[in-house]
């Protein structure tokens, strides 16, 4: 048996369309040299990993299994190259960067600059996501770091806490509220309360914050934005209130003047922010070079944690530098 890392490319190419067009145009290469591959190598592994129909690909039970298996080989070979790398210098080449959709928005235009002017051979890969959905790239060895919402214990992946901000109370500008000088948290669930759709962790947060939130929510279908720009724009125009974290008020754009904040009575909810990358990763300088950059460009409206230690990691591998 003979098995190629092209042809297990290829494979994972394959996955992530389920089309051999689309994936021979991500493996970059033509349909006929993908299809002629993939059937190839299941020959030499005597099973289909993939149904056909027209183009479309499914993937078999076995298929999947066998899939998976490739990502764990190809993870392995890029963990050798990046071993290699590492020999020459942490801090060159990409690093590839997954970041939740409500983080993203308001730490990436602060970090891109300080991180290259600290590392200008470390240029970024940035992937915005789910969480869910970048916990699967990095363990795949799609991704080298996220920057997720806390709490986050996933097994073979290490985290290093970075910042805690608040969560402030979003209203129109004439909403009655704006006679207040902060809002119980129960009371969202008797206003239309705006939240981010199905699958946002900060939206699983929000409804954390009142009893009745929740319960509210599946009586009736609350509106729902797919970012949190969006959610403020339906909130300046009237629509409702909402709940966001302080980083994304600074960046308030002209419409500003129609809404109001306000904090939450008593303590104020707040969340923490950190970064995470698998215990394998050879490259521990630049995780501790990203660190330091978000420490250095200050997100606005945010605590940071200079102190908090990174959970699960060999602290020899990380020292100021």
């Amino acid at each position: 048996m003979h098995i190629t890392l092209t042809e297990l490319r290829y494979l994972v190419a394959l996955d992530k369309e389920r089309h051999f067009g689309r994936a021979a145009k991500r493996a970059f290469v033509s349909q006929p040299t993908l299809s002629v591959a993939v059937k190839k190598l299941e020959g030499e592994l005597g099973v289909t990993v993939f149904e056909r129909n027209r183009g479309e690909a499914r993937v078999t039970p076995i298929g999947r299994r066998i899939i998976e298996q490739a990502y764990r080989v190809l993870g392995e070979v890029s963990t050798l190259e990046s071993v290699a790398e590492q020999g020459r210098d942490e801090l060159a080449g990409p690093l590839r960067l997954g970041v939740i959709y409500t983080v993203g928005p308001y730490l990436l235009p602060h970090l891109i600059p300080a991180l290259r002017e600290a590392t200008p051979d470390m240029p970024l890969i940035i992937e915005e996501n789910f969480t869910g959905t970048l916990t699967q790239q990095l363990r795949n060895n799609e991704l080298d770091a996220v920057i997720v919402a806390m709490p986050y214990d996933v097994a073979g992946l290490s985290t290093w806490s970075l910042y805690d901000e608040s969560f402030v109370v979003v209203m129109p500008q004439h909403h009655p509220w704006t006679a207040r000088d902060t809002i119980d948290a129960n009371d969202l669930a008797d206003e239309d309360l705006l939240l981010l759709g199905p699958g946002h962790c900060f939206r699983d947060q929000v409804l954390a914050l009142c009893e009745d939130c929740r319960d509210r929510e599946r009586e009736r279908q609350p509106q729902a934005g797919s970012s949190l720009e969006t959610i403020r724009h339906m909130v300046a125009s009237g629509l409702g209130v909402t709940v966001l974290p302080r980083s994304s008020i600074p960046g308030l754009s002209e419409e500003s003047r129609l809404l109001e904040t306000r904090p939450f009575a008593g303590e104020s909810p707040t969340r923490r922010i950190a970064v995470a990358w698998r215990k394998s990763f050879p490259r521990p300088r630049a995780i501790n070079s990203l660190r330091n950059a978000i420490m250095q460009c200050d997100p606005s409206g945010v605590t940071l944690l200079p102190d908090e230690k990174a959970a699960n990691i060999d602290e020899e591998a990380f020292v100021e530098f």
